[in-house]
């Protein structure tokens, strides 16, 4: 049997979650199964060269503007060219460009992948993807909480399958915790708490800044390190300097580092209100660190709570930081929160597991369409 020809179609090639699990994917598939080209829509990024490295053919068609006509060309010709039996996309943008690439000419497999709650979307684009269902053969969300969302605003529930993230072996960091805070100037015994993502509202990073200002009260070598950029980096700094906890709070900007930095810090904490599957999260779980995480229904699917983290409730930031109290007094609970998560993570979101739930489905999809 002839290798599927796949076409992954996807926004960027920028180091974010999203694109991160669709590198891993694209790279991993078994090629005497599967013959895949990636597009990205707008520009290229950090896993553009793990993927040419991996002998995978990368097109950047240029985006200029949301909606920009000349994309939608771009990408119709290039799947002219492919030919491909399947096309896989993700996130909106692409998504919708696929669909409507495809309009008028004899239509591939199209499978979609939804990686958020996406109650950020605005009726034009809710009335698109409505417009767009006919059009898709199966969406697959990374977290039940997605899939519910999607049934939710009317998308088929028969045809939507979950394929949760897959998280990869932690890799240490080159540097040692000592040097990391000397580095950082941070007293070389301090207790390091990391967020990782984009610092944007939905994180709800002022309730994790005023968190630490309650914790540093009671054990003053608790830090916050915030990695990663975004629209409220400004912002977030005058709000540390605001309410006195600038002191105990580092920004270090994004960092191509992010996950060899977790294996240094002591807890991970995550405020947001709205997720899909967070990759620092899995990130953290799968090097061993505990975990204080909002009780939203996503991070929900990771953590279990008193097993291998905590789970608070939205904005409380006086709970982070009596969990996190917590731990700090506590080493041996500490440790067997973080061996828990990397079992977890290990033996039920391996990047391994990732690959074959998709190649499965991906086949499937073919396969009924042939039969």
């Amino acid at each position: 049997m002839a290798a599927i020809k796949l076409l992954i179609v996807i926004p960027t090639l920028d180091q974010s979650g999203a694109e991160k699990q669709f590198a891993l994917l694209a790279c991993q598939l078994p090629r005497d199964r599967f013959e895949v080209n990636v597009v990205a829509l707008t520009r290229g990024g950090p896993f553009e060269a793990p993927l040419k490295g991996a002998g995978i053919p990368v097109t950047i068609l240029g985006k200029r503007w949301r909606g920009d006509p000349g994309t939608i060309l771009k990408l119709r010709r290039t799947i002219r060219e492919f030919q491909p039996d399947v096309i896989l996309s993700c996130l909106f943008a692409a998504n919708t460009s696929v669909r409507l690439a495809t309009l008028g000419m004899r239509r591939p497999v199209t499978m979609i992948s939804e990686r958020c709650v996406d109650t950020w979307k605005s009726g034009w684009q809710l009335w698109l993807d409505r417009r767009l269902r006919k059009r898709t053969d199966r969406l697959i969300a990374n977290s039940q909480s997605v899939a519910e969302f999607y049934a939710g605003v009317g998308f088929p529930a028969d045809k939507i399958s979950l394929i949760p993230n897959g998280v990869s072996p932690a890799v240490s960091s080159p540097m040692t915790k000592a040097e990391f805070c000397e580095k950082w100037n941070l007293p070389e015994n301090a207790r390091l708490i990391m967020f990782v993502g984009r610092l944007a509202p939905q994180k709800r990073l002022k309730s994790l800044i005023w968190a630490i200002q309650i914790l540093r009260q009671a054990d003053p070598l608790a830090y916050l390190l915030i990695i990663g950029n975004g629209p409220e980096a400004d912002e977030l700094k005058g709000y540390a300097r605001d309410v006195e906890a600038i002191s105990h709070v580092r920004f270090l900007g994004h960092r191509q580092d992010a996950g060899e930095l977790l294996t240094l810090c002591d807890v991970f904490w995550l405020g947001s209100e709205f997720e899909g599957m967070s990759n620092s999260l899995m990130e953290a779980m799968a090097a061993g660190k505990p975990v204080v995480v909002s009780d939203i229904p996503p991070n929900r699917e990771l953590v279990r709570h008193g097993i291998d983290g905590y789970l608070v409730n939205l904005g409380d930031s006086t709970g982070f930081s009596q969990f996190t109290g917590r731990l700090f007094q506590d080493n041996q609970l500490a440790h067997r929160l973080g061996t828990e998560g990397a079992k977890r993570m290990r033996d039920e979101f391996s990047v391994d597991r990732m690959v074959f739930r998709f190649a499965e489905l991906i086949q499937q999809e073919f396969a009924d369409r042939h039969s």
